[in-house]
């Protein structure tokens, strides 16, 4: 192939890797994710709820890298399944504060499954599993910073 192909080889991309692989991750969490009857970005939701309590759904969304068109079904499945709440505070009826309900709470309990399941997941060390998280972290913090 000549020289000036090289940019767009399959093979030469960031991109793809980082797809496939976060693809495949996905797949893996659908198994001991059907236990708390999650999808995998209801999951990831969820885990920020219970790790910082109720917040507005622009915070919320801003933190699982969301926007309220895609953030919005979600949390509404997710009421309906009885596990958050959402409400419009009578002080600001343009924000939407959500809020863990007592069942939603209730399931981190059940969650504690989930990382114990995943464990082994991915083929690397700790060590190479650490590193790619803080690469990643440092490439999607420096990502929002230019945006």
């Amino acid at each position: 192939m000549k020289q000036e192909y090289e940019g767009i080889r399959l093979e030469n991309q960031l991109c793809f890797p980082l797809y496939a692989c976060a693809k495949e991750i996905v797949r893996r969490y659908r198994k001991p994710l059907e236990e708390l009857n999650l999808t995998y970005t209801q999951y990831i939701v969820m885990m920020v709820l219970w790790e910082f309590g109720g917040m507005t759904e622009g915070e919320l969304g801003k933190k699982v890298c969301l926007d309220s068109g895609t953030l919005a079904p979600l949390l509404k499945r997710l009421e309906k399944q009885g596990f958050v709440e959402r409400i419009r505070p009578d002080t600001n009826e343009r924000k939407l504060m959500i809020e863990l309900t007592e069942k939603g709470g209730a399931l981190k309990e059940k969650a504690l499954a989930v990382p114990a399941a995943m464990r082994g997941c991915v083929p690397l060390s700790e060590e190479e599993i650490n590193l790619l998280r803080e690469l990643l972290n440092k490439a999607l913090l420096n990502m929002k910073i230019k945006e």
